[in-house]
């Protein structure tokens, strides 16, 4: 069995100036000692807004610097949080392979969709899309992992053109994936997907293999289909840990910490209401530990095996593996028989001593560590033997690596990404005068030249094809569920150097169309000067903003329309 530790960056009130830098340096000295003492990964979250709970916001910068003060150990990037607005996956996928190249290839990259109303909220990610958008992102990173260039990607929740990513990771096909759970049926849906898990519930042993087991039975079924290119099976849990040769000093030093862990995780995610800047969870942890399972004195230095949740006299507490040598790995050696592959230590919480958590991992790497470092080799090798034909079997069932066209071609003036041939996989690039023309018309609504003069934009953009470009590309953002069931023709009449331009969009029950020409019976007609649909079209203001605004704006007939255009054809960037 392998080990790591795992840090939040926590913070307990009070602050003093310069706390965040002394827990970064501090945790710093740490991982280069656990380096030192053959403990195999470190583990740093992603975390945003969760005062005192963590203060870890950018792990891939704290990783590498861990990097360049160790040797040996894995930097585990657990967890990337996924939904594309905390991380697009392109940015993700550069940060994750630039990781593994300046750590010479030690990348565990852990991955999360987030819970808590703090984070999710305040980068406006839904909770009911949060696990889709996971799905997505997930398959979208690995694709550029391997696919040279990546293919592009019309999704749901990303929509990206055919590029390179790079760099690439020094690993192949791309680092160990792992999704953090905190359920049984979270640890059940990364063995489908032939994912590490990182379990986050403090589970005791026997509970731990009745998960293990499922998750193996699930890795060697046909329900595994990879996310990655790669089967990563492994299972690790997590424990507060604080090891010295006296019992009662080690929960002393030790079970404050671990209590605070568990309640500010519980804070953020069960029972606590926050307000920025003000709440001081330290002092509601105080006040209310025992009456939320954290009772300090039903831990008690008694000698026994340790048990990782304790009741008495109906109050409810946790210890984990906080005592010493003998019951650390004792306790740990259970979790070993229960087949977990990965035992993870917190000691970085509440107000945990920095020395003391120095102290305790030098004892474990004399004392408890040498018990399982010899046979990990050897059961590595009889778990890749054993699994070997079902990874195989997995890996036959995930879809390869994608193709991007061969003659897919960026010019300076835009690119065929709206194209629909593209979109179905076909080549398309710009080949004469027209196909440049129609080109440059999705340039004009998706903005690029947004800075340009309009008089020269209409010379570049004011084509026939331009336009068709850009009418089609309008209604191909058609939602009908914002024309609450409306259908008919919207007549575009634009006034170019050149002469008037006819367009119109056809609305059609779920589908919209682009057509040239006047419609027979407009419900709507809008007539304007080419930089005012310019402006309209980009969604740099509304339609209905310009005919109030604008005298050379006009529109005849269903007026009530404009103010649902907006959000019937959706402008550029905003999905």
């Amino acid at each position: 069995m392998r080990f790591g530790i795992f840090y939040e960056h926590q913070m307990a009130r009070p602050w003093e100036d310069g706390a965040e830098e002394k827990t970064y340096l501090d945790a710093l000295e740490q991982v280069e000692l656990a380096d030192q003492i053959g403990i195999q990964h470190v583990w740093e979250v992603e975390h945003h807004f969760l005062e005192e709970y963590s203060h870890s916001s950018a792990p891939e910068v704290f990783l590498a610097a861990a990097s360049q003060r160790t040797s040996r150990i894995r930097l585990g990037h657990g967890i990337v949080a996924l939904p594309p607005a905390y991380n697009h996956p392109a940015r993700v996928a550069e940060r994750i392979a630039a990781l593994d190249l300046v750590s010479r290839g030690r990348v565990e990259f852990g991955t999360g969709e987030t819970s808590s109303q703090s984070e999710l909220g305040g980068f406006g990610v839904p909770r009911s899309a949060k696990r889709e958008q996971w799905e997505e992102s997930l398959d979208i990173v690995t694709r550029m992992f391997v696919e040279e260039p990546f293919a592009g990607v019309e999704g749901k929740w990303v929509k990206m053109p055919p590029r390179n990513v790079v760099p690439k990771p020094l690993q192949k096909p791309h680092p160990p994936i792992w999704v953090a759970c905190s359920r049984r049926d979270t640890i059940l849906m990364a063995a489908r997907k032939g994912i590490g898990a990182l379990s986050f519930s403090f589970v005791e042993p026997e509970e731990a293999k009745q998960w293990v087991d499922e998750y193996y039975r699930i890795i060697a079924s046909e329900e595994c289909i990879p996310a990655g290119f790669a089967v990563n099976p492994n299972v690790a849990v997590v424990l507060p840990f604080m090891c010295h040769e006296d019992e009662r000093t080690a929960i002393e030093r030790g079970i404050d910490g671990a209590h605070f862990f568990g309640y500010s995780l519980a804070h953020y995610y069960v029972f606590g209401e926050h307000r920025p800047g003000r709440t001081n969870v330290w002092e509601e942890f105080q006040a209310n530990r025992s009456r939320r399972g954290f009772a300090r004195d039903v831990v008690a230095a008694d000698q026994g095996p340790l048990g990782v949740k304790l009741l008495q006299r109906g109050l409810g507490s946790l210890r984990g593996a906080i005592g010493t040598p003998e019951q650390v790995r004792d306790l740990l050696a259970r979790y070993e028989a229960a087949g977990v592959d990965q035992v993870i230590l917190v000691s970085q919480a509440g107000h945990n001593k920095h020395d003391h958590v120095l102290e305790s991992l030098e004892l474990f790497g004399k004392t408890v560590l040498p018990h399982f470092a010899d046979r990990v080799e050897e059961k590595d090798e009889a778990k890749a033997a054993r699994l070997a034909p079902h990874v195989e079997a997995a890996l036959a069932r995930r879809p390869a690596p994608r193709q991007a066209p061969a003659d897919y071609v960026i010019s300076v003036t835009g690119e065929p990404a709206e194209a629909p041939a593209w979109r179905q996989g076909g080549t398309s690039g710009p080949q004469s005068a027209a196909d440049l023309a129609r080109h440059a018309g999705r340039v004009l609504v998706g903005g690029v030249l947004r800075r340009a003069d309009p008089r020269l934009l209409e010379m570049v953009l004011g084509s026939d094809a331009a336009l068709g470009a850009a009418f089609k590309a309008m209604a191909g953002r058609f939602r009908p569920e914002s024309a609450l069931g409306w259908t008919g023709d919207i007549q575009y009449l634009i006034g170019t150097s050149r002469g008037t331009r006819a367009w119109f969009i056809r609305v059609e029950g779920a589908t919209a169309t682009a057509r040239k020409g006047r419609s027979a019976d407009p419900q709507l007609t809008l007539t304007l000067p080419f930089p005012l649909f310019l402006a309209g079209a980009r969604g740099e203001t509304s339609f209905g903003r310009l005919m109030m605004e604008d005298s050379s704006f006009q529109a005849e007939g269903d007026l009530g329309l404009l103010g649902r255009m907006s959000e019937m054809f959706v402008p550029p960037g905003t999905y």
